[in-house]
């Protein structure tokens, strides 16, 4: 049966434009652009056609006739445009963390019970081929159950040859980059694990991993090249992650300790895995297996000519399959929200030298009640807001 076409809005071009030809080889059309870089906007119509809608607003964007919106804006801004077209009955799929402050991801969780439409975050990182392996293996159940798991994800600017005084990513003192605690960006290290394991976070604590001389992808706020994350889950597993880290060498991986065996990504080696069996060794397998992941996808010929190494599509495919009912979806906004909050209260426990912070359960009003005039952040905002709290540690030394 052919797949119902979904029109398809993209709220901000920079981020979002790699999720046009993602939406389009998923039976999507792209119905309408908001961006507040006018020249952005130029000649789109020409090649989506005239009825196509090209806006700076996003008020008046989201009134557009469209089914679902990807929301790729400023990494801190995306909570109230979300709340907004879910109030529309416009399916939202957020391209980064769902929520920066705990009362938004109670509005996100709150909007989301009132609409009719469907919030997922888009997060793409489970969708390399070596995370898909590491799925594939384990959720065949060899390894047994995971019982602790690492994940790893850095990324210091410098190891792409960028000049140090560069401000291109950073452009103003106020925006987001410049304020961002190791923490937030935590979608690259935990989202695999959350992925293949189906764990969800019930407690976090997290230590500054302290540097003062600064990296070039943290602003001068964040004197931190670090924060080792480690959560207690919802399966009595636990996991360490390091969210955003930046670390010398440009290398993530992830690792899954089981009861039966390991398996793990082989940082620096990129697609290489590494399979240990204890006692029970499958037929056809060695106690120790090095190989080369591979996609076992029947869509591997689109995966590899999509954006970020094919992992934006999978993630696209799959978020498009939850809104046609074809599938649940991966990051509904209970899994979205208890994401953040590892995130939020993670900085908070950094702050407090390693005091742990339950993850609330977004399922139950009384915690809802309980963060819903949180409104504690680190960032600036578009909308007049600024930080309450420092982004890093050591904080009396930021100038």
């Amino acid at each position: 049966m052919e797949k119902k076409e979904l029109r398809v809005g993209i709220f901000g071009l920079g981020r979002g434009g790699a999720f046009v030809g993602n939406s389009i080889n998923c039976g999507g059309k792209i119905v309408a652009f908001c961006e507040k870089r006018e020249k952005e906007l130029f000649g789109l119509k020409e090649i989506y056609g005239e009825d196509t809608g090209v806006y700076t607003d996003f008020d008046e964007f989201i009134e557009h006739p469209m089914d679902v919106v990807f929301i790729a804006n400023f990494f801190n801004e995306h909570a109230a445009c979300a709340i907004k077209a879910l109030e529309r009955g416009i399916n939202v799929i957020s391209e980064c963390l769902s929520n920066v402050t705990m009362a938004e991801g109670v509005a996100l969780v709150r909007a989301q019970q009132k609409s009719t439409a469907l919030y997922q975050m888009l997060e793409n990182y489970p969708y390399s081929k070596t995370n898909q392996e590491l799925a594939r293996v384990y959720r065949g159940g060899t390894l047994g159950k995971a019982l602790y798991a690492e994940g790893e994800y850095n990324h210091p600017l410098l190891c792409d040859g960028v000049p140090a005084e560069t401000n291109y990513i950073r452009p103003y003192p106020e925006h987001w980059r410049n304020h961002l605690p190791r923490t937030y960006y935590i979608t690259h290290s935990l989202g695999p694990l959350m992925y293949v394991t189906g764990a969800v976070p019930k407690r976090v604590t997290a230590m500054p991993v302290y540097f003062p001389e600064g990296d070039a992808m943290a602003g001068p706020a964040v004197k931190d090249r670090a924060a080792i994350i480690t959560t207690l889950n919802d399966d009595d597993s636990v996991f360490r992650v390091t969210g955003c880290s930046g670390f010398g060498g440009h290398v993530s991986g992830y690792r899954f300790c089981c009861d039966k065996g390991e398996i793990e990504s082989l940082r620096g080696l990129e697609g290489k895995i590494m399979l240990s069996y204890g006692k029970d060794i499958p037929e056809g397998m060695q106690k120790h297996n090095l190989y080369e992941a591979e996609w076992n996808d029947p869509d591997e010929e689109i995966i590899k000519n999509s954006s970020h190494e094919g992992s934006d599509y999978g993630a696209v495919r799959d978020c498009f399959a939850a809104i046609r009912g074809e599938a649940e979806p991966v990051w509904d906004v209970h899994r979205a929200v208890a994401m953040s909050s590892v995130a939020i209260l993670g900085h908070r426990s950094l702050l407090q030298n390693g005091v742990p912070y339950d993850i609330p359960d977004f399922h139950d009003e009384e915690q809802l009640k309980k963060y819903e005039n949180d409104h504690d952040t680190p960032f600036y905002d578009s909308f007049g807001g600024k930080p309450t709290i420092p982004a890093s540690s050591h904080s009396d030394e930021v100038k």
